[in-house]
């Protein structure tokens, strides 16, 4: 997310302008602060808004959540089925979908610390938010190889978790790694070891 300059309070915008505005100022104070710690005068603030503007739009600071994780989540699924259809070849679509969800751990505002690393998953609510996003990335997975790979569809699942759970887990941890290891590097790393396993890598002096 940029650092933006805050409007002035009292700036009249259109409902779907300001509703962005505040998901916008919200996700930076989630992100930085946690759930538990953010509290909506600092979300208020940060959108340069009073509380009662705020509480408008969101009743309170699990809707504001909420609503963040339906966006986010949505987009993560969309990636990831553009990925897949991108192109009819299996190899490639590997490599596309495991881009895909390093490209979305890679954005901008650390969007991607709400779906896999929210210190609320206790909540039902966001536990139900959070495993729709993951399994509308395995739904997508799962078609395809369910199509191309004549599987059936609990192998073919079990197949497409393990593909998204590769990619999410090492995208986060290629974060901290980036400085030495390109995103297309790490993607090309990734798309081997799912595509050949590790008969991808042999050994270079048996």
């Amino acid at each position: 997310m940029t650092e933006t300059a805050q409007p002035s309070r009292g700036v009249r915008m259109p409902r779907d302008a300001r509703r962005a505005q505040l998901l916008e100022a919200a996700q930076y104070v989630f992100v930085h602060n946690g759930y538990h710690a953010a509290a909506m005068d600092d979300i208020a603030e940060r959108a340069g808004v009073s509380k009662p503007v705020l509480y408008q739009h969101f009743p309170g600071k699990l809707e504001l959540y909420l609503a963040l994780l339906e966006t986010h989540g949505n987009e993560l699924v969309r990636r990831v089925r553009e990925a897949i259809e991108s192109t009819s070849d299996n190899k490639l679509r590997v490599r596309a979908a495991i881009g895909a969800l390093y490209e979305f751990v890679a954005g901008e505002g650390q969007a991607f610390r709400l779906v896999f690393e929210s210190d609320l998953r206790g909540e039902p609510a966001v536990e139900k938010a959070v495993e729709g996003a993951l399994s509308g990335c395995i739904d997508a997975i799962t078609e395809a190889v369910t199509a191309d790979a004549e599987l059936d569809a609990e192998r073919a699942r079990l197949l497409a978790v393990g593909l998204v759970g590769l990619s999410q887990v090492t995208a986060r941890y290629w974060l901290d790694a980036r400085e030495t290891i390109s995103r297309d590097e790490a993607v090309s790393l990734m798309s081997t070891l799912a595509w050949k396993g590790l008969a991808g890598f042999p050994l270079q002096n048996p």
